[in-house]
């Protein structure tokens, strides 16, 4: 039984506090206490909670959030300091984890083909074909979202409009039947 309680102690991780703070940032954070918004102020009661010594379960239950969420900010504010106070952004800033600059034009030039060339059924090009014949042709690595194909669309300085309708034939003389029928 005493084995399994040293492995036990063994194998628990160090409580996770957050760095000193310098006067300034407790300044900061005091100041953040009176915070319109929400998320400034929730961390500025946990950063101040780590700093009088209390453990990230402690902190949650006295803020009311999970743990997880303590762990977040106390490791946001040991990277980036006070500037971990403002939400940041979710989305994807890049799309350059998928598309390099060899990959990017090849996406330039697949756009000039009609997605029936690889066997789709519509000859028109949407966000989502995109996707999907990029990863069948091996383009991409893994089915990317309508979103990265936009952004690295927009970095190739093709702006992407929504798909209109245009009548077309394969017969060489349409063009010729075509305005002699509207003619009429």
């Amino acid at each position: 039984m005493q084995r399994g309680r040293e492995w036990y102690k063994l194998r628990m991780k160090k409580p996770l506090y957050v760095r000193e703070l310098s006067p300034l940032e407790i300044i900061k954070l005091k100041e953040g206490l009176r915070s319109p918004s929400a998320f400034s102020l929730k961390r500025c009661q946990i950063l101040l909670a780590s700093a009088e010594g209390k453990v990230p379960s402690q902190i949650a239950g006295q803020v009311g959030c999970v743990v997880q969420t303590v762990r977040n900010a106390l490791k946001a504010f040991n990277r980036v300091g006070l500037e971990c106070l403002t939400p940041q952004s979710s989305r994807p800033q890049t799309s350059s984890r998928f598309f390099d600059q060899s990959k990017s034009e090849a996406l330039g030039q697949l756009l000039k083909q009609s997605p029936r060339t690889y066997g789709q059924s519509s000859s028109l090009w949407t966000l989502e074909v995109v996707a999907q014949v990029c990863f069948e042709t091996g383009l991409t690595e893994q089915l990317v979202s309508n979103e990265t194909i936009r952004r690295a669309l927009k970095a190739l300085g093709i702006k992407w409009l929504r798909a209109k309708h245009w009548i077309s034939s394969p017969d060489p003389a349409y063009s010729e039947k075509k305005s002699d029928e509207t003619a009429c």
